[in-house]
């Protein structure tokens, strides 16, 4: 009994190792590299005049204070309210500053409704130097679309928000707390995570059984792959300084929800200082993410990321000029 209790232990084993070996191959082959280019039309904005003009780099220096990076898909109805709560709150900021300096990126990922229109009507009523549309021709993802923005801002500081206004805006000074107590900044590079982890056990008693438990497995997943001592890596509120996004942008791979996890993972392996800091957060109705397939795309993602590094198939680029 106890020789073949054995046996099957090494034929488990065994099992396991060549299904490790498969699962690391297929990674590694079905890497892709990352994605800079844009065609010729993803290049430019319009002005409040309707004329062209090209968008800078992230590898060129700051002249802004802040850049808001905001993905949109098929967000015509959601974007108008947290644009109005955004405006307000840096036009406010910019009357009792002088020295404060924005802008807005707003990223329309190859949307199908009107929310190129709806994003420019804002470019028309503050000004092409503070609200620029960067419309997508195709939909690449809500991580390929916050890296477009992102390798297109002109800020010192460059925050990631959601379009559907989830996150109170005026909570951005959290982040800037967090980013000013991390020391030291390795070549000035530091990040601030906005975070809902506070609100859990309130969000468990809203939840369903299956999609706690789809949530619990998540956030293993997360910590025995790739990012360690971040509760909450996919509130869409981050914070970076210049640098630390020239850095992590290069090197993103992962277009699609689990993008968060590969630009922490990335973070981490370059010893960037990161900040976890309470967030206001409240539900939107409208989520893009649906709840079972999207958690299996980003479980697959996870074990992905990590294996993809370890085989070499991806690696930390240098940080580049956009194309």
């Amino acid at each position: 009994m106890g020789f073949c209790l054995c046996e099957l232990l090494q034929c488990l084993f065994t099992l396991a190792v060549v299904v490790l070996v498969l699962v690391a191959l297929v990674a590694h082959v079905s890497a892709g590299k990352v994605k800079h280019k844009r065609c010729d039309e993803e290049k430019y904005f319009l002005t409040s005049g309707g004329e062209k003009q090209l968008f800078p780099s992230l590898s060129e220096p700051h002249s802004r204070e802040l850049s808001v990076v905001v993905p949109a898909y098929n967000e015509e109805f959601r974007l108008p309210v947290m644009m109005e709560e955004a405006m307000v709150y840096l036009e406010k900021r910019q009357k009792q500053n002088s020295k404060f300096t924005y802008e807005v990126i707003i990223v329309d990922d190859g949307s199908r409704d009107r929310t190129t229109e709806v994003a420019r009507e804002y470019t028309r009523k503050y000004g092409a130097d503070k609200v620029r549309v960067l419309t997508l021709l195709l939909n690449r993802g809500k991580g390929g679309a916050v890296q477009m923005g992102t390798m297109s801002s002109r800020g010192r500081l460059i925050l990631m928000a959601d379009a559907d206004g989830a996150t109170k805006f005026a909570d951005i000074e959290k982040l800037e707390a967090g980013l000013e107590k991390l020391h030291p900044k390795p070549d000035n590079m530091a990040i601030s995570c906005g975070s809902r982890a506070h609100l859990e056990k309130e969000s468990v008693a809203q939840r369903s059984l299956f999609r706690t438990f789809l949530m619990y497995g998540f956030h293993f997943l997360v910590w025995f792959f790739c990012v360690k001592g971040i509760k909450d890596t996919q509130c869409g509120f981050k914070l970076f300084t210049r640098e630390a996004a020239l850095r992590t942008f290069s090197s993103l791979h992962v277009e699609r929800w689990a993008f968060d996890v590969e630009l922490l993972y990335i973070a981490q392996c370059l010893k960037i200082p990161i900040a976890e800091v309470a967030v206001n957060w409240t539900e939107i109705e409208g989520s893009k993410l649906v709840p079972f397939w999207s958690w299996l795309q980003m479980g697959k993602d996870l074990v992905f990321i990590r294996l993809r590094y370890i085989t070499g198939a991806w690696g930390l680029e240098a940080p580049r000029k956009t194309d």
